[in-house]
């Protein structure tokens, strides 16, 4: 019995330390540039991931080299882009908002599926997708929704939403593309290339933002070898013993799990409408995910 259940340790493995990476982004903030905290940790997964992934990747570098544009797009996309306003919206949003951004990415990964891969609607998307845009703007405005008319909408919220918006079309391009390599090859080819791009980016920053000190090497610690090197292990992992979809369902664990260490370590209150708003949110979520009734009926979208 017990060993059946062992493979569902991955995935929630998984999500504790992707709230861990929350938590370290929250206490980023004002403490390093989000460019230079990118950086550091590209360069520091890059390196450990070199120990054991380089070798097979240069062997496979004939089956690797038609693909550097795509690998170049998905490593911007999510370990530039996503990361950077990630660590950017940490400045002026709170971990518990991060998390739940971020754990509407499935959802939002089905909405660019039916856009992009021409896949049917279910009617779990769209009642899921009204509550938990509800949910999110009872959320983001503090109990009061008229407030997102008045301007009330926080800045590091919007960008927590774009960064979602991007992991969620990173997915769906991951998909449409499939790489003909596997997992740890793949992350360490996006890795490479968002290396590279973020390098520019890096010598802009200005000194005093990129400049290590003992309160940010703790979090690239974190951030470039928990979050970027055995997160994804676990993830894999999970996915190779449980499937995509089974795995997915444990993200929506997220917001709970940060929630949680945010109190514990950052001190963050939790409010009633935190309560009310991320529920409905999480409910929505549930609903899309577990509602698959198409919209149309297959005979009628025939006609």
């Amino acid at each position: 019995m017990i060993r059946r259940h062992l493979p569902f340790l991955f995935p929630l493995l998984a999500i504790l330390l992707w709230a861990g990476n929350v938590i370290a982004s929250r206490l980023s903030a004002h403490v390093i540039g989000p460019q230079a905290i990118t950086f550091y940790r590209l360069l520091l997964a890059v390196a450990v991931m070199s120990l054991f992934v380089a070798r097979p990747a240069w062997r496979d570098r004939a089956v690797i080299w038609p693909h550097l544009g795509q690998f170049f797009i998905l490593g911007f996309l999510a370990m530039c882009l996503f990361q950077s306003l990630s660590y950017l919206a940490a400045q002026t949003s709170t971990a518990t908002n991060m998390a739940l951004f971020t754990a509407l990415t499935p959802m939002l990964t089905v909405a660019f599926s039916i856009l992009l891969l021409k896949d049917t609607p279910t009617w779990g998307l769209v009642v899921g997708g009204v509550l938990a845009f509800a949910g999110l703007t009872f959320l983001v405005t503090g109990g009061h929704p008229a407030a997102v008319l008045r301007g009330g909408l926080h800045p590091g919220d919007a960008l927590m939403l774009v960064a979602a918006l991007i992991y969620a079309l990173y997915g769906v391009l991951l998909k449409r593309w499939n790489l003909p390599v596997g997992g740890w090859q793949s992350t360490y080819m996006q890795a490479l290339c968002a290396l590279a791009v973020m390098f520019p980016a890096f010598l802009a920053t200005p000194p005093a933002l990129r400049r290590l000190t003992a309160q940010s090497m703790p979090l690239i610690l974190y951030a470039g070898i928990m979050a970027s090197v055995v997160l994804p292990f676990f993830w894999v992992r999970g996915v190779a013993r449980l499937g995509p979809n089974r795995c997915a369902i444990f993200m929506y664990l997220l917001p709970i799990f940060t929630a949680a260490g945010a109190i514990v370590m950052l001190g963050e209150p939790v409010r009633a409408y935190h309560l009310i708003g991320g529920g409905i949110v999480l409910a929505g979520v549930a609903v899309a995910q577990l509602v698959k009734t198409p919209v149309a009926r297959p005979a009628l979208a025939a006609i």
